[in-house]
């Protein structure tokens, strides 16, 4: 007997002839949709008798049940399927049946819904210069060949010959194309408002099949802003000269917003030793938006910023090739919430480092200087214990040069062959002055890798927690005032050197393709302790180091294994 078998009861205070017919039920049409999509499932019930109940299974089996106020003698029924992951052709089978005031029980009525393909989207090839307004909708994907600019500006003067907007619908997928090294580029005067939904993330990435993608398949996101530098004459071309010009005097300039926004296989070499970053903000001002930023596998580094003043919330830089977060040209800007993860032998030939941070690339005494401010940064190095192999050509957690005034806070480096290095007299004097500023930041080492924990070891070049000696001259001692870096680290507020991050409450996983960033509040140095947020308007107040305590804010919308992704 099955779940829909119902008995038939005669009520013994009425005759047979004065009891109505059965009820009667009609399901709706067939249906059809996408894995993920909604569709409605519905019936029509006629009970002269009055409705008790309705039963509703899925495929056999108990999906749904209603029961009714007494005297109803008619209803409509609606309930939402959503489509489950099943293959393609498919089918799910919905079986009604009603019951009325008699007990008497309908026939049985089916609704199918049958599982689609999703279409294929319709490819656009994108060219040249963008002038106006521009919109890409996600029911198609654009895929970028050569340099697309949104306006122009050839000229250094600041006014450009053309100017655009563009926006980027939710959802849309943007390719680069590899042969001619496509790269979106928006010049000064334009903007880019793309803004994502947590559900919904602005994908752009390689045009390549999953299992087939590498770093440095397409250029990147490159932004140009009017906001100062410290350039001669506060202008400049981007590395490679792609990019057109950079710089002004409008601190407040707008460029647009980025909200949720992905950026995927990047890094495409421009000239030989040149390459593109993942995120590329050329001073860039104060009026852009950006939160919500995850770099993944670029080829050159994953934010670059090069003067500007602009701030940003929630970045994720994800096994990129070169430097995580690298800063130059006097950027003076606030960020808040940023994770930084490596692969293990995925370094660039250049030098692989965190943060690499210099006031110019001569090291110039020039204003304005590089002085941004960065509070609640988790740089996860590569090295997971001390059987892990990585690549020669990663550094430092942190390098720290070229007369920088850079301010960190609330941060934690953990897994590099070397923490932080001060490096160069001036960058020293302006620690020594408080100009340069590094409080409650945790170095952490790998117990068992060399001599200290930190890779020291017969010949192993880096290996320091923080380095006192220079890196040209082993015998020369770096001095901080009077103290060693080392020593005047320790001085700093809420600093400290520990020798095992697993102390610290790091989940393992933080190193695998599903990570978890959540932190252990029992760990014995946790670090869901100790942090005090910066002053200023912009900074969310915090009790703890790094990224994160117990919040997820990646999830939902980061994407860590774009590899296996299918976007078309």
């Amino acid at each position: 007997m099955t779940a829909l078998s119902f008995l038939f009861v005669l009520n013994s205070c009425k005759e047979d002839e004065e009891i109505g017919p059965a009820p009667t039920i009609t399901a709706g049409t067939a249906a059809q949709g996408t894995v993920g999509a909604t569709v409605q499932i519905t019936a029509t019930v006629n009970a002269p008798e009055g409705i008790q109940s309705m039963t509703v299974l899925k495929n056999g089996q108990a999906w749904d049940s209603k029961t009714y106020p007494a005297g109803t003698t008619t209803d409509s029924y609606t309930k939402d399927y959503v489509i489950e992951n099943l293959p393609v052709g498919s089918t799910v089978t919905f079986t009604f049946q009603a019951t009325d005031s008699q007990n008497q029980a309908s026939t049985l009525a089916t609704q199918i819904v049958t599982i689609s393909a999703v279409p294929a989207k319709q490819i656009v090839d994108v060219t040249g210069v963008l002038e106006g307004n521009v919109t890409w909708t996600k029911d198609k994907i654009y895929k970028l060949i050569g340099y697309v600019r949104v306006g122009e500006d050839p000229t250094i003067d600041g006014q450009p010959t053309k100017t655009g907007v563009l926006t980027i619908q939710p959802g849309t997928i943007i390719i680069g194309d590899r042969a001619s090294k496509g790269t979106l580029i928006v010049q000064r005067g334009s903007r880019i408002v793309a803004e994502g939904t947590l559900e919904e993330p602005i994908i752009m990435t390689s045009e390549r099949a999953p299992g087939e993608r590498e770093p440095g398949d397409w250029g990147g996101l490159v932004i140009c802003g009017k906001a100062r530098n410290n350039q001669p004459n506060g202008v400049f071309q981007l590395e490679g000269g792609y990019g057109g010009f950079s710089g002004g005097t409008d601190d407040n300039d707008n460029s647009g917003s980025l909200k949720y926004v992905r950026v995927e296989y990047a890094g495409v070499p421009i000239n030989p030793n040149q390459e593109v970053n993942s995120f590329t903000f050329g001073s860039v001002g104060k009026g852009t938006k950006m939160e919500y930023l995850q770099a993944s596998f670029g080829n050159d580094d994953s934010f670059e910023w090069f003067g500007g003043n602009v701030d940003g919330k929630y970045l994720v830089a994800w096994k990129g090739w070169d430097d995580c977060f690298d800063v130059d040209f006097g950027y003076s800007g606030n960020v808040q919430f940023a994770v930084a993860v490596r692969g293990n032998l995925l370094a660039d030939q250049s030098g692989s480092n965190g943060f690499e941070v210099d006031n110019n690339g001569q090291g110039l005494l020039v204003e304005p200087y590089t002085s941004g401010t960065f509070s609640n940064v988790s740089i996860i190095g590569p090295k997971v214990d001390p059987t892990t192999q990585i690549s020669n050509n990663y550094q430092n957690g942190m390098h720290l040069r070229r007369s920088n005034k850079l301010k960190i806070y609330n941060t934690v480096v953990v897994g590099y062959p070397n923490g932080i290095y001060i490096d160069g007299g001036s960058t020293q004097t302006h620690a020594a002055n408080g100009e340069l500023v590094l409080n409650r930041v945790v170095v952490a080492g790998v117990v068992g890798w060399g001599s200290n924990n930190f890779g020291a070891g017969a010949g192993v070049p880096n290996g320091f927690a923080v380095r006192d000696v220079n890196t040209a001259s082993p015998a020369a001692p770096i001095t901080i005032g009077t103290q060693k870096p080392s020593e005047w680290f320790i001085a700093q507020p809420g600093n400290k050197i520990v020798a095992d991050y697993k102390t610290l409450g790091l989940n393992p996983a933080i190193f695998t393709n599903s990570p978890n960033f959540l932190v252990d509040a029992a760990a014995a140095e946790s670090l869901t302790k100790g942090g005090a947020a910066p002053s200023g308007a912009f900074f969310q107040a915090v009790d703890y180091i790094g990224a994160f305590k117990d919040t997820d804010w990646t999830s939902g919308w980061a994407e860590f294994n774009p590899q296996a992704q299918t976007y078309r």
